[in-house]
């Protein structure tokens, strides 16, 4: 598809007002894909603006073109090595309705609560999807985070509605892919996250024992320089986590490929980084991450 940015907003404005029922239309007639057909996982993440992440490197409203987000999203899902995308329903229905999601796999954000920025925001609320929305729309899975800091309550209450969480998605046979940091408050009450190689594969550890079954929990965790103290924490699946590169997108894809070769990685999750690369070339930065992702599947 190669619509331009009005005519993407033009396009989906018309149909969310005058019919909105052919979004549940489209999903039910979407084609679908097994999880891991490639042995891997690659998927795009467009569900930093529904918590208020818009910047990209040094530009603030980066991801504030709703438009644009979904041109890029679409160059991306086009290209042969990614999987499929983790989204909000907005995002995730705009994208069915541009046929974009056919053949991919689709999985629902959970909890977008916890607002960057704000002083709730380690209590991060079920916002966006449950488990009866992602059943009901056949996505192929639910992506939930959680942010481990000890002298914050709202990471108690983060804990057990990601828990409950779990469990709703694994009574469906449904996996639950679950975002872990370790988090802590500044002195100017604002949460930052933890890179410490301890004090994130605690994290990982308390995470790991969410839910009275782990047999459908995915992790998807930060990429440090050495990842194997941190991957050995846990024997669930585990996908990296991409974040933003800012200026040196070089480290950032060379620090991928270190991880891919642990056994429990499993997969990548980008989102900035290959959405808004510094050069602009979306296919590019997707197809530099997918032979990453492909290379350690030949390995």
């Amino acid at each position: 598809m190669r619509q331009g940015v009005n005519d993407i907003v033009r396009q989906l404005t018309e149909i969310r007002a005058t019919r909105p029922i052919a979004i549940q239309e489209a999903w039910n007639h979407r084609a679908r894909r097994p999880l891991l057909s490639r042995g891997r996982l690659f998927l795009v993440a467009a569900d930093h603006p529904a918590r208020g992440v818009l910047k990209v490197g040094a530009d603030p409203q980066a991801m504030g073109d709703r438009g644009e987000l979904l041109r890029r999203l679409v160059a991306a899902l086009e290209r042969p090595g990614v999987d499929g995308v983790l989204g909000t329903p907005d995002v995730l229905e705009d994208l069915v309705l541009l046929r974009a999601l056919e053949g991919k796999l689709a999985f629902g954000s959970m909890n977008r609560g916890g607002l960057a920025g704000s002083a709730f925001e380690l209590d991060d609320r079920f916002t966006a999807y449950d488990a009866d929305g992602i059943e009901r729309d056949g996505l192929d899975g639910g992506k939930m985070m959680v942010r481990i800091a000890d002298r914050d309550r709202g990471s108690l209450e983060t804990l057990v509605a990601c828990a409950r969480a779990i469990d709703s998605l694994a009574e469906r046979g449904l996996p639950a892919l679950v975002e872990v940091f370790a988090s802590r408050i500044e002195p100017d009450g604002n949460a930052v996250n933890d890179m410490d190689p301890s004090a994130l594969a605690r994290a990982i550890a308390i995470a790991s024992g969410l839910g009275s079954t782990s047999a459908y929990t995915w992790l998807k965790i930060p990429v440090l320089e050495d990842m194997r103290p941190i991957a050995a924490a846990t024997t669930l699946p585990l996908v990296l986590l991409g974040g933003d590169p800012g200026r040196d997108a070089a480290a950032t894809f060379a620090r991928w490929e270190r991880a891919m070769s642990l056994p429990q990685v499993r997969g990548l999750v980008a989102g900035r980084a290959l959405l808004y690369p510094e050069d602009g070339d979306v296919a590019n930065a997707v197809d530099r991450a997918a032979a990453v992702v492909r290379k350690a599947v030949a390995a």
